[in-house]
């Protein structure tokens, strides 16, 4: 358990559990939960012995997007304060998209606006079959300005503009067409989804994962010609490293590696 005001974060290696947890919104995202959000990732971006965290929410919703309130509230910021919160906000996703863990979303109920986001930046998204999804920010006067490039990097540009632009809400189904979510089930099954997949993160060696994360974030900024020379250096960095070596050593011997001897 943790001190947070907005979270319920449970860190048991090799996973973390970090639950939005403000039950009676629907876990709407307010400044705090933005901040204590930011602390964590921030907080964990240095333990190895962390390979995943799952991203959930408390009472049957995920998070049904920016708290409205806070919202109304800064617009009578000033405009260095107003710059200060989009700063944080942003600040946040970074931290959650660029985390060398594994980020699971669990997604059920609802995933509106900002909670929309979260599923955007994580690298696993899985879904109960209740789950609610949109980007209503259109119908409120507002814009998904902070997560717009994320939830066109996820699910492409030509739905991203429907979706913006018309607020549209969908289910689940939609949502794995969509490429939003990967997998979809019914919501009593969601729980032994996730425990079956933290099983199977337990074979997946803790500095790889962190590297292979890595990777992923210089290739898709840039070129071929540009990332030619670091790929080919980690990859004859990592395949020399213990990990590389134990990785394949276990193979051969029709052995588990090390980081997954308790299996």
């Amino acid at each position: 358990m943790s001190d947070y005001q907005t979270l319920s974060v449970e860190i048991a290696p090799p996973f973390a559990h970090i639950t939005l947890n403000r039950p009676e919104t629907r876990n709407a995202m307010n400044f705090e939960m933005v901040d204590e959000l930011l602390s964590v990732f921030v907080g964990m971006k240095e333990r190895i012995d962390i390979r995943a965290v799952v991203l959930s929410g408390a009472g049957g919703h995920f998070c049904s997007g920016g708290d409205i309130a806070d919202l109304a509230q800064a617009a009578s910021m000033t405009p260095d304060e107003q710059d200060d919160v989009t700063r944080r906000l942003d600040a946040m996703l970074r931290a959650v998209n660029q985390a060398p863990q594994i980020v699971v979303a669990k997604l059920q109920g609802a995933v509106l606006g900002g909670g929309f986001g979260l599923a955007c930046v994580s690298d696993i998204a899985i879904a109960a079959e209740n789950a609610s999804f949109g980007l209503p920010e259109v119908r409120l006067g507002l814009a998904p300005a902070l997560i717009a490039p994320f939830v066109i990097q996820r699910i492409g540009l030509t739905q991203a503009r429907r979706l913006m632009l018309t607020g549209e809400r969908f289910d689940g189904h939609k949502a794995l067409g969509y490429g939003l979510v990967h997998e979809l089930y019914p919501v009593e099954q969601l729980e032994g989804r996730i425990a079956s997949l933290l099983h199977d993160l337990r074979l997946c060696a803790p500095n790889a994962i962190r590297v292979i994360k890595a990777l992923m974030h210089e290739s898709v900024s840039k070129s071929l010609d540009e990332t030619v020379a670091y790929r080919a250096h980690l990859l004859n960095t990592i395949r020399g490293g213990d990990e590389g070596q134990e990785g394949m050593s276990a193979f051969l011997s029709k052995r588990k590696p090390r980081w997954a001897e308790t299996l």
